[in-house]
Parts: structure tokens; sequence; C-alpha cells
């Protein structure tokens, strides 16, 4: 009999041109390959109908999601309100295949009765109401700060709500169990979908130490200038940060030390070239749910890590990487292994980790089981 599975996207998945679209797209020909026929439904506010997604879908449907004032809802966050579509709704009605909803985004059916005997499947992308609550607190815009906090609320009603409405794959194990707490008794962790990386690492030695991410987005520049103002400030060490849009804020701390140096939107072959150069990716968060597709590039094409606890909690990653707590132990982390090769011994270390735990065609397997089987 034909498996056939509705996929419903928070945005366009192609290009493959920020980190959240890797898990969308990729699980796309992990599912074909394994005999999935995908019915396709993609919200499109700005990257456009993109024929490379007809190659792995049976059908692809697009819908132009409600942006501004007509996205508002008092009774559903924002983030859900914006993507209600009834085109949509009634597409879905017209036949019983399973529907799979990429983020808390998509879950808009879950509160419509006709959908009550469903086999719904929600894919947890992150605890949305921890993440907004950590834009709140890192975002320095009013006006921001305001929606941050109310749409945070409101999540954190909304999916106490619809935690026990169907069946949630998360990306991390501290996820799963915070969905625990919410009510939720049917969830289980699903790794993420990425490219077809190979541990590319290479032994010995790279010449730098480098954080690389999308530099526009509060948080990471948060943490760009607290490496700059409280880590590499006391350090003679070189340092490079690397990623698209660089803050004016980020931009001035680079011009006061002749050791630091900011590349400002690198393409993704540079930025491939930068991480694979270093000797030390160093990755702090300020965001604890979810899991950083930027340290599991590191870990695939790069050499030491150093993160803090909020990057690794949940990820089972904890052996490949050095977990520092403060500014005082990145420095003394940094000193210590900057001139510490990377060894055979640490590429076993990732072989172990990574090899089994991020396999596309295993946990595209996976999800067929678990909707067929």
């Amino acid at each position: 009999m034909d498996k056939h599975l509705h996929i419903i996207c928070l945005n366009v998945p192609y290009p493959v041109d920020y980190g959240g679209v890797f898990d969308l797209f990729y699980k796309l020909p992990a599912l074909q390959q394994q005999g999935v026929k995908i019915h396709l439904h993609c919200f499109e506010y700005g990257r456009g109908e993109q024929p490379e997604l007809n190659k792995y879908c049976e059908s692809v449907h697009y819908y132009k999601r409600k942006t501004g004032i007509k996205g508002i809802s008092i009774r559903y966050p924002y983030i859900v309100s914006s993507r209600s579509n009834k085109t949509l709704l009634q597409k879905l009605t017209e036949d019983d295949y399973p529907i799979l909803m990429e983020g808390i985004h998509c879950t808009y059916l879950l509160n419509d009765k006709r959908f009550n005997q469903r086999r719904c499947f929600i894919r947890l992308h992150n605890v949305e109401h921890i993440y907004y609550r950590h834009l709140y607190c890192n975002t320095t815009s009013v006006f921001k700060k305001v929606y941050f906090f109310l749409e945070s609320k409101i999540l954190n009603r909304y999916e106490k709500k619809i935690a026990a409405k169907g069946t949630f794959w998360s990306v991390t194990e501290k996820d799963a169990e915070t969905y625990r707490k919410l009510g939720c008794g049917k969830i289980k962790f699903l790794p993420l979908f990425l490219p077809p990386w190979t541990i590319r690492t290479s032994e010995g030695k790279g010449s730098f130490c480098l954080y690389h991410g999308d530099l526009g987005v509060a948080e990471n520049e948060k943490a760009a200038i607290w490496l700059m103002k409280y880590v590499f400030n006391y350090l003679q060490i070189p340092f490079v940060i690397a990623g698209k849009d660089p803050t004016q804020r980020v931009a001035k701390l680079f011009h006061k030390t002749n050791t630091t140096c900011l590349i400002a939107n690198p393409n993704e072959k540079e930025m491939q070239d930068l991480i694979s150069k270093a000797h030390i990716n160093i990755i702090p968060s300020f965001n604890s749910t979810g899991i950083k597709l930027k340290l599991i590039n590191a870990l695939f094409n790069g050499r030491h890590c150093i993160v803090n606890e909020q990057t690794i909690e949940g990820t089972n990653l904890e052996k490949a990487c050095q977990i520092a707590t403060d500014a005082n132990t990145f420095k003394l982390l940094i000193q210590q292994l900057y001139g510490q090769p990377f060894t055979r011994d640490d590429l076993n270390i990732r072989h172990q980790l990574l090899d089994n735990m991020f396999n596309n065609e295993k946990n595209a397997k996976q999800i067929v089981e678990w909707i067929w089987e």
C-alpha cells in the first residue's frame, strides 16, 4: 500500500540557506527514498515558489502567511494564527493521510474538530514559549521586547493546551522532557536531518578561534559582543567572528584590537572553509531549547569545540565538546586547547557520537515505522 504523507512547513524549505530549514528540507529526500509520497504545504512570505521541491514531493502547495495586523489573534500565538488558512484545511480534509506539522507554528489545525481522529505528528523544533522568553531577554528593541514577552506568555498557555493533541518528535531529549512536564504523553526524540555530511575534521592544529552565526539575530550579536568584551579582550590569540549582517555594535569592537577579525556575509563555501581551518570553534548560547546547527556543523567539519551548558544541554554530545561555565573558564580552556593538537582519539569520539545519531536513512525509516507500522 502506498504511504502518503502531508507535511506542513512553516516556511518554504528551499534554498537551504539558514539553519532553520536544514531539518525541513533534508527530511524530504530521506522520506522519498523510503517510498513516502509527500504532499508538501508551505507558507510563503518572501522566499518564493521553488521548483526544486517538486523533485521530492508528489505535490507542492503554497499559501500566503498573514503578516502584520491580519495575523494577530487574541486566542492563538502570532506564529500560529498568522499561518491559519482555510484553503489548506480544506485540502487536508479531502483524504485521510497522516499529517506532519513542522513546528508549533503549523499546529492551527489541532484546534479544528475535523482533525480530532486524524493521525497528527508535530516536529518540535523548540519549546517555543521558552525560546521567545530568551528572545525577550536578549533584544534591546523596546517594540520587540513587548512582542516577545506577550508571545511567550500566549505560547506558554497554547503549548500546554496542545501537548496532548498529537504525537511529538523533539530535536533534543531536554525538549522532550520539558513537554512531558506540560502533559504530553506521546513524545519521542528524533535527531536532525542534515546534508550528506561526513566527518571531515583534520587532525593537527588550526590557526585561529572562530565564532560564527547570523549576526543580525539578537542572541548571536549578544554572544559575539560577550566574547569580545569578556573573553578575547584579555587574550593574545587570533579570533575571527563570521556571519550574516553584523551590526554596527559588533563592527565597532573590532577596531580596538589587532588580534581580531570580522568577516561579514561569507558565502557557504567560505564559511565551511573557516570552520575547517579554525583550531577552536567557540559556541556560547543564551538559549537552551532546540539544538544549535552551528554546533553540529562544527563537530562534523571543525576541530576543538568549546561550548557552555546552554549550548550542549540535552543533545547527548557532551563528550565531543569542552564545556565552560563562565568567561573565566572560556579563557582557560582556550589557552589550554590552543596549543593542543586535535588527535585521532578526538576524531574517534566524533564518529562514535555522530555517525549513528545523524543518519538520515535510519531516521527516515524510524519515521515510517512510527507512522505506519
